[in-house]
């Protein structure tokens, strides 16, 4: 399943769109402390986080991650769009919690498979 299937198939909202897009989702994971995340984002993972700064883009873009997804309706950042942009990275919105986006991805991607 490629990030924009999965977003489609959630609704969760697209707020750039990178060629990155149709990259293969592989997994989730949840964290918002960033320097942990970086230690085990694996290439591939969905990112769940509430943290919307400049930092995100740079762990999501070293760990290879499909994308970022902001749970909750957070407001992102315009500043950490334009650099997503600049660095290929996804960002998803979504008015539910992580605990539940993480739930629909794990579930979807064990469907595929």
């Amino acid at each position: 399943m490629t990030v924009k299937e999965l977003a489609e198939k959630f609704n969760y909202r697209i707020v750039n769109t990178p060629d990155s897009i149709n990259r293969q989702v592989t997994g989730a994971y949840a964290c918002d402390l960033l320097s942990h995340a970086m230690a085990k984002i694996n290439e591939g993972d969905t990112w769940v986080t509430v943290h919307t700064n400049l930092n995100v883009v740079a762990v999501a873009s070293l760990t290879n991650c499909a994308c970022v997804i902001i749970p909750e309706n957070i407001e992102i950042e315009n500043q950490t769009i334009e650099r997503a942009n600049d660095k290929g990275v996804v960002f998803l919105s979504s008015s539910k919690s992580a605990a539940l986006i993480c739930y629909e991805i794990i579930n979807a991607i064990k469907d595929v498979r």
